[in-house]
């Protein structure tokens, strides 16, 4: 099989199962649970071409930047890639853009871990405590581990994605049991009103964007392996199929078990993990399923928190030249955990939006920014060697489809696209 071919850097054996497990954990978290949210006007059917559509865009996004990745030294930046072949007035422009998607990330998943901390409490003990105090203490605990070390951040992590993996799979499994496939293509065909059920597309693709956000990782894949295009460009199209594959039975799942009116119920409460998470519990009595659920949505949002906070983590370390001490990681934790905590506990309803916020930064970081590079490093390097294929045409087209998520989510904030529910 594919995933159990061996390359070797430095002389050491290195699995391609690291390079997917780099890819798939990098993409799949938190915001597959917006997923059916967005989706739930246009439903199944017009959810997978969504989710086509951005799989097949940021793959070829990858391969444009692992091309352009060849030309340094293993371990190099994306920041360090777009300094040299765009210059400084660009290298600002993706530094506000990371800094901003990473703190807009921080505070969605405040948000949610206050939400699914409440939900599962709830459920347990039939009590919760208000979801801004549940978000300060998830962002309180969470924050400790990440200022404690990386060692504790990757610790942790590890153990997580085993539990996710589990959890998954077992509540997929009820869920599809319990599942009236018939659903998947009955609901939604008329959308709400006098709207197409296609139009809700528009308003979604930002959030289909966002959860294939594993382009960030080819610096580290290019790292890990070294300069071995061949090995990373697969690992990263199985990783991905993998998380298209995860997305599509999350969809079937809750679209198999909720109906359109059970969403706009959700929606009407702001579309948080835990209140999806609670209509399926309502809907789905298989014994233990709330518990499996809830485990899997707790482990997913702390993930996700702590790789995104990670990053922003060592950004800012880095930006303001803040020491490894432990008063420099404090002052570091400082500046990365107050403005997104304040933002939960103020505004702890506010999953949905952000992970919105976080597409429309990927447009431009994901969709336009590789691209020009791309088009900038075959002007400095030449085509030498690997190739990313394509051409100017695809170069174009990217940029174009760049500006066209970019507009959807702009015209979604302005009410000018359809939404479900609103």
């Amino acid at each position: 099989m594919e995933a159990a071919q061996v390359t070797k850097v430095d002389n050491k054996p290195v699995s391609m199962v690291g390079g997917i497990v780099i890819t798939a954990g990098t993409a799949v978290g938190a915001g597959m649970f917006s997923l059916p949210v967005v989706s739930s006007g246009m439903w199944f059917g017009w959810s997978l071409v969504s989710m086509l559509l951005s799989w097949f865009v940021l793959y070829r996004v990858s391969l444009m930047i692992l091309e352009v990745n060849l030309h340094f030294k293993p371990g190099d930046s994306f920041n360090t890639m777009v300094s040299a072949t765009l210059g400084k007035g660009w290298n600002v422009v993706n530094g506000l853009l990371f800094a901003f998607l990473m703190y807009i990330l921080d505070y969605a998943y405040i948000s949610g871990g206050g939400s699914i901390v409440n939900q599962t409490l709830l459920s347990t003990f039939g009590y919760a405590p208000p979801q801004m105090l549940s978000g300060f203490i998830f962002a309180f605990l969470l924050s400790f581990v990440v200022w404690f070390s990386t060692k504790a951040v990757d610790r942790v992590t590890s153990i997580l994605i085993v539990g996710m993996l589990v959890t998954f799979a077992m509540a997929v499994f009820d869920l599809t049991l319990a599942a009236q496939l018939g659903n998947l293509f009955t609901n939604g065909s008329d959308g709400q009103g006098e709207v197409p059920a296609y139009f809700y597309m528009f308003a979604a693709l930002p959030f289909y964007l966002t959860s294939f956000g594993y382009y960030g990782s080819v610096p580290s894949l290019v790292k890990y392996y070294g300069k071995k295009p061949q090995i990373i460009a697969k690992a990263m199209l199985i990783g991905s199929l993998g998380c298209f594959v995860i997305y599509a039975l999350w969809l079937l799942a809750t679209f198999g078990n909720l109906n359109q009116t059970a969403f706009l119920s959700i929606i009407e409460q702001g579309g948080n993990i835990g209140i999806l998470v609670g209509a399926i519990n309502e809907v789905v009595t298989t014994d233990g399923l709330d518990k499996v659920l809830g485990a899997f949505a707790n482990m997913a949002i702390i993930s996700s928190f702590l790789g995104v906070s990670l990053c922003l983590f060592d950004f800012i370390a880095d930006k303001f030249k803040f020491d490894d001490s432990g008063m420099g990681r404090f002052k570091t934790a400082l500046v990365v955990f107050v403005p997104p905590t304040i933002g939960g506990v103020l505004f702890p309803h506010g999953f949905i939006t952000a992970i919105g916020f976080a597409g429309l930064v990927c447009a431009v970081n994901a969709l336009i920014i590789p691209p020009l590079m791309l088009k900038k490093s075959r002007q400095m390097f030449g085509e030498t060697g690997y190739s990313s294929k394509g051409g100017d045409g695809l170069i174009y087209c990217i940029i174009a489809l760049g500006v066209f998520y970019a507009l959807c989510n702009i015209f979604s904030i302005f009410n000018w696209l359809p939404v479900f529910g609103r």
